[in-house]
């Protein structure tokens, strides 16, 4: 079912799509909402976040477009969803996922170990810092809409790398593409359309670039 929307809605990405299908979406809702886990919408996990819905999902890691061994950082583990496609997608690379709520946390390794996900790496903290010891990453992916791209982000993304990330306010928010080209610092930029994300909890998302 969640194949057919996301083809339908414009996703073409055979490996995303695939992961999609693989992955049991109502094993990372809790039990009173696994009825609608197919439902192509947002749904609370508790805590006030949501699981992101799979078009949105599918959007993201298109983007992304990951390889089988990249390194990825994701900013905001949350359910646990989104990293189980990329572990699912970079299953010769590793995931590096950071929560700041351990609650959540604790339920998502609790899911990636039901589903034998062993290339994931996980800490409790500020995502917006991103991972320096482990930096730079062939991609990097933010749940979480910011005002502004966080400068340690964009300094840890390597050559040929992109960063996935809502940027905007409760009121409007834009999904933006940023690429580091192979040769050079300059960052590519592009937009993929509006979304809708809980706030970025961190001072870094609010602290001005120098």
């Amino acid at each position: 079912m969640v194949v057919r929307q996301l083809a339908g809605r414009g996703v073409r990405n055979q490996r995303v799509l695939a992961a999609m299908r693989w992955a049991p979406r109502e094993w990372f809702l809790p039990p009173q909402l696994a009825a609608d886990a197919y439902s192509d919408a947002p749904l609370p996990i508790g805590n006030g976040q949501t699981i992101s819905q799979p078009y949105v999902v599918a959007l993201m890691t298109e983007r992304l477009a990951p390889q089988r061994r990249a390194k990825i950082l994701e900013i905001g583990t949350g359910s646990g969803y989104q990293t189980a496609i990329l572990a699912y997608l970079a299953s010769a690379g590793t995931i590096y996922t950071i929560e700041r709520l351990p609650d959540l946390l604790v339920e998502a390794e609790e899911r990636f170990r039901r589903l034998g996900l062993s290339n994931i790496e996980t800490r409790l903290g500020d995502g917006a810092g991103g991972w320096l010891e482990q930096a730079p990453f062939d991609g990097i992916i933010v749940a979480a809409a910011a005002p502004r791209v966080p400068e340690p982000l964009t300094s840890q993304l390597a050559p040929g790398g992109r960063l996935v990330i809502p940027v905007g306010d409760l009121a409007a928010q834009e999904l933006v593409i940023l690429e580091r080209p192979t040769s050079g610092e300059h960052l590519v930029q592009r937009e993929a359309g509006g979304v809708r994300f809980v706030p970025l909890i961190s001072r870094l998302a609010f602290t001005e670039e120098s």
